[in-house]
């Protein structure tokens, strides 16, 4: 299991660029904002201690604009965003954007990468 803080690590040290406000790598528009989504109290204080800690430390040259919010809803991707990297290997968006990203896990982060692991289809919080 992954744990919040491990979620925390990888959003602000792989997958994610805090100091990019409504857009990610080519992508623009608010769906891509900086945002992480918090269900407890004791994960919205988390997730403000690792800015504050990001900012203390300067990690960032920009200043880290990602926004803390209570979840208030989750919705599943399209079908066709669904493991996207698995049907689209060849994709210039995947190799440009996602592979590197993929390969700093895999270096930032062994522990939690299963090399075995089907593709998966995320369902709706009910």
């Amino acid at each position: 299991m992954i744990s919040f803080a491990q979620l925390l690590d990888v959003y602000f040290l792989v997958a994610h660029d805090p100091t990019e406000l409504n857009y990610q790598g080519p992508d623009e528009g608010t769906q891509y904002r900086s945002e992480i989504f918090y269900t407890s109290d004791a994960q919205r204080a988390q997730a403000q201690l690792a800015i504050a800690n990001l900012e203390k430390h300067h990690v960032y040259r920009a200043p880290i604009v990602t926004q803390v919010a209570a979840l208030r809803g989750f919705f599943p991707a399209e079908d066709y965003h669904q493991d996207y990297l698995v049907h689209n290997p060849d994709s210039p968006y995947i190799v440009y954007n996602d592979i590197p990203k993929l390969k700093a896990l895999r270096e930032k982060f062994p522990q939690l990468v299963r090399m075995d692991s089907a593709p998966m289809k995320v369902a709706a919080a009910q």
